[in-house]
């Protein structure tokens, strides 16, 4: 079974550059992510607060085709520290392997899945950049070992 990777929109895929978090807007968009993401040994589902949206406006502009989205209960809460989307995203995954690219990623969501899963990646991007060459380089590297 291929790995999953959980991809986030705001931030990797539009970077806040020097604007405002929060309105990176899609002229920030880049559109060799597309390759990029699709040359990545694994199934990509959408992790981000756009759900369908991404499918919607991000996908097309990517050239990729519509993808799953992650959805969450209304009712998590996090807990000490740990992003909302950890544990969900966790659960997804159930036993398969899986990358999870955020800019909102912390060492307590690095200890609670390393505990509860295991068999994970956590990779925080700079959302000043976004995704960059050097980010695709480790995802990869790290997806074609599982």
């Amino acid at each position: 079974m291929r790995p999953i990777l959980f991809l986030d929109v705001d931030g990797p895929l539009l970077p806040f550059g020097d604007g405002v978090p929060g309105d990176p807007g899609l002229p920030r968009l880049d559109p060799a992510h597309g390759p990029w993401l699709a040359a990545l040994p694994c199934e990509l589902i959408w992790a981000t607060t756009w759900m369908d949206d991404a499918n919607t406006h991000i996908a097309p502009l990517l050239g990729l085709p519509p993808l799953q989205v992650a959805n969450w209960a209304d009712d998590e809460e996090p807990e000490n520290c740990l992003h909302w989307k950890t544990r969900g995203l966790t659960a997804i995954a159930g036993t398969r392997p899986f990358a999870w690219v955020d800019d909102e990623i912390s060492e307590t969501d690095r200890r609670w899945v390393a505990e509860h899963h295991g068999n994970a990646l956590l990779h925080a991007v700079n959302p000043r950049h976004g995704l960059t060459d050097a980010d695709y380089l480790t995802l990869d590297a790290w997806l074609r070992t599982r």
